[in-house]
């Protein structure tokens, strides 16, 4: 199931993201460097801003759509003018990359991080980012196929039980006469 696809690396990247929303007024403050260079070692192990990557050229492609809209007859200054605006901003990746080292410095401790930056580095580590989002696609697929056999079971096994109680009530109750079904009428004689 895709919605289970790296699941570790998004939730690490909507925590960068989060703090970056929040502001970066004196972050450095409550970190030290030694935690920032150790955040560094992690994120690059994890990978985890790697998900940030197309944001510049998806913000390139998007403008000059917009812009060639506007003015079609000057599509290829356009893409060739946002190309060369784009690529004098990626130098900024680099800001992302700092911010994201502050965050991690701030939720781990250094030594959190150097551990954190070991284990994703080892052989292990790397086995698990690669093969994480197929084992959560065929979790995925296994907690759905799961939840389908819950789902038919505690529908069947309430139905049986309800069965058993509504019937033990009709036996257990006494119809009155008057609603009680008449006797069928004589047939007319030919």
């Amino acid at each position: 199931m895709k919605k289970y696809q790296a699941f570790g690396r998004m939730a690490a990247g909507v925590m960068v993201a989060a703090s970056l929303l929040a502001g970066p007024a004196a972050k450095a403050q409550d970190v030290s460097d030694a935690q920032v260079q150790a955040a560094r070692a992690a994120i690059t192990s994890l990978g985890v801003t790697n998900i940030f990557d197309n944001i510049l050229p998806n913000l390139a492609a998007q403008l000059k759509g917009q812009l060639i809209q506007g003015y079609p007859n000057l599509q290829d200054q356009i893409n060739k003018t946002v190309d060369q605006q784009a690529i004098a901003l990626a130098s900024r990746r680099g800001d992302l990359e700092k911010e994201a080292a502050v965050v991690y410095a701030k939720a781990f401790t250094e030594d959190e991080l150097k551990q954190i930056s070991a284990f994703f580095n080892s052989p292990a580590g790397k086995k698990l980012l690669k093969d994480q989002p197929v084992a959560n696609r065929e979790l995925g697929k296994a907690a759905d196929i799961w939840a389908a056999g819950i789902a038919r079971d505690l529908e069947k096994n309430t139905n049986d039980a309800l069965t058993k109680i509504a019937g033990a009530q009709l036996k257990d109750a006494k119809m009155p006469a008057a609603d009680a079904p008449a006797a069928p009428a004589p047939a007319p004689k030919p």
